[in-house]
């Protein structure tokens, strides 16, 4: 099984949306910070990782670890990633994940 590093590669604020649907504007935030870097082990949640990103990303994370490539036929350059992006529809993040040559 492969390591995965997965990197935050953007942040995106849809104010229009939040003003129009958000009951909570001011309430917590992601914290996540473009160009962190986190490192999964297989299937485990890396220590510092949003539990919702990880709820979206952990199926891809999962498959690259044990192999998988060109998900959805040439999605990707590199066909030992993914890019995927957090379920929150007023503040997605998007993560880059790749699989590294290193084992667990």
């Amino acid at each position: 099984m492969k390591k995965i590093r997965i990197t935050v590669m953007k942040k995106v604020c849809h104010k229009d949306l939040i003003e129009k649907y958000e009951a909570l504007p001011d309430g917590e935030h992601c914290s996540m910070k473009t160009g962190q870097v986190f490192t999964a082990n297989g299937w485990e949640r890396p220590e510092g990782l949003c539990q919702s990103a990880w709820d979206s990303m952990s199926a891809f994370v999962m498959a690259l670890s044990y192999g998988a490539e060109d998900i959805y036929d040439g999605w990707m350059k590199n066909k030992h990633s993914a890019m995927i992006s957090c379920n929150d529809g007023f503040r997605p993040v998007s993560f880059l994940i790749e699989a590294l040559d290193e084992n667990v």
